[in-house]
């Protein structure tokens, strides 16, 4: 039988992650990867998690081994409400404003789900994270991009783009603007409060939605807190997504979303039909770790991990790139990457094929272009690789960007 005279055409248009399969590159003991966003395994709580493990498996049975509901753990959703106000001040939600998914891939499927096909836009920034890209383009979806600067979205060109689409009469298919507001993956630029109500007064006024991603927010390693989208807009105007996966493990694969009752309604519906109910059993360990834990006092020593790591990785960069003209670097205020730009005519995406040869892994920026384009840029994770390793991998980076620039005469 011919399996692809089957294939829908969104079974078509599915594509392999991209970084997955780089990641497999990673496997050799002598490679140095700055691959993958992979917690470092030392920051999982495990002893305080195996205790709890074994408790609500022996007293809670009844319930952590059983069917459980589509939109999760109730006494998870009441420590979510608790940490929302604490760590934003995020009020006024109750537990039918959240749900759970699978890691917040499954969020970003749903929504892709509920509200894109062929004749549908959303509006994604350039570069924008790969898993959205993946998540929305299955869909058949049609994209409205935007460049990135160093304080978030380019607004104007944003303003200016919609307002094509309103004259053409085709703003009623533009459904809504994804962001990563906080520590950008993968461009490590966290959008101000000035664009984060200015993008909120844009959606007003074309009446679209906002889904604000903020996987890393937890990971600050410097500067202030800048209040959510979703808390300048409200859960009328805007969806927020997280994730358990870089604050506590991301094996529990536990994602969140908040949004408005009716939003939440969908997105229960829409679950129903991909996995019924959630896994009660890493919701149940997640809200009795919470109960009996601070997370945010928890999460200091990995804050300094993370710090102290970044801090290795751009002093690397400093020492063997910095005589390399047209080279620039994002410094991230948190998150999990660095994004290194090479002078114009790299290609990072043809480049790696060098890299390989030193047993150097990156993401290259093609990945993160929602159309197949060239790029000069490259996405560095810092978190996994020990410091030794990491000023080893910049100067394996560094002989395979001069390899490669004398080859193509761009050096």
């Amino acid at each position: 039988m011919n399996l692809e005279n089957k294939v829908s055409k969104i079974g078509k248009n599915m594509k392999s992650s991209i970084i997955r399969e780089i990641l497999k590159f990673a496997a050799d003991k002598d490679a140095i990867s700055f691959g993958g966003g992979v917690p470092d395994p030392e920051t999982f709580p495990r002893r305080e998690l195996a205790e709890i493990a074994k408790e609500i498996i022996e007293k809670e049975y009844h319930y952590t081994l059983q069917y459980s509901t589509t939109e999760g753990d109730p006494l998870l959703k009441r420590q979510i409400l608790k940490l929302l106000e604490r760590m934003y001040g995020i009020t006024g939600l109750d537990e039918d404003n959240l749900v759970f998914t699978v890691g917040s891939q499954q969020a970003l499927d749903l929504i892709g789900k509920i509200f894109l096909d062929d004749e549908s836009y959303c509006v994604l920034d350039d570069p924008a994270y790969l898993g959205a890209i993946n998540a929305f383009k299955q869909y058949l979806a049609n994209f409205i991009v935007v460049p990135l600067e160093d304080n978030g979205m380019d607004l104007n060109i944003l303003e200016r783009k919609l307002s094509d689409m309103d004259k053409k009469g085709k703003i009623k298919q533009v459904k809504f603007i994804y962001v990563v507001s906080n520590f950008h993956n993968p461009a490590g630029v966290t959008t101000s409060l000035e664009k984060r109500r200015a993008l909120v007064e844009i959606a007003e006024k074309y009446d679209l939605f906002i889904v604000e991603d903020d996987p890393y927010g937890a990971l600050r390693y410097e500067g202030e807190t800048v209040d959510p989208i979703f808390k300048i807009g409200g859960p009328e105007r805007v969806v927020l997504l997280n994730t358990f996966s870089k604050v506590l493990a991301p094996g529990l694969r536990i994602g969140m979303v908040a949004g408005s009752k009716e939003f939440i309604r969908k997105i229960v519906q829409a679950k129903q039909s991909a996995d019924l109910c959630s896994p009660a059993i890493t919701h149940r360990l997640a809200a009795r770790y919470l109960e009996r834990y601070d997370l945010l006092e928890q999460l200091k020593p990995t804050i300094e991990l993370y710090r102290r790591k970044r801090t290795v990785m751009l002093n690397a960069l400093e020492e063997y790139f910095s005589d390399i003209p047209g080279v620039k670097w994002v410094k991230s205020e948190g998150g999990l990457f660095i994004w290194l730009t090479l002078p114009e005519g790299f290609d990072t995406w043809e480049m790696f094929e060098y890299a390989k040869r030193k047993k150097v892994f990156y993401v290259p920026g093609r990945v993160f272009k929602v159309y197949d384009e060239p790029s000069p840029s490259m996405r560095l994770s810092f978190c996994l690789p020990p410091d030794e390793k990491i000023v080893e991998g910049i100067k394996r980076l560094r002989e395979v960007v001069l390899e490669y620039g004398k080859e193509k005469h761009l050096l």
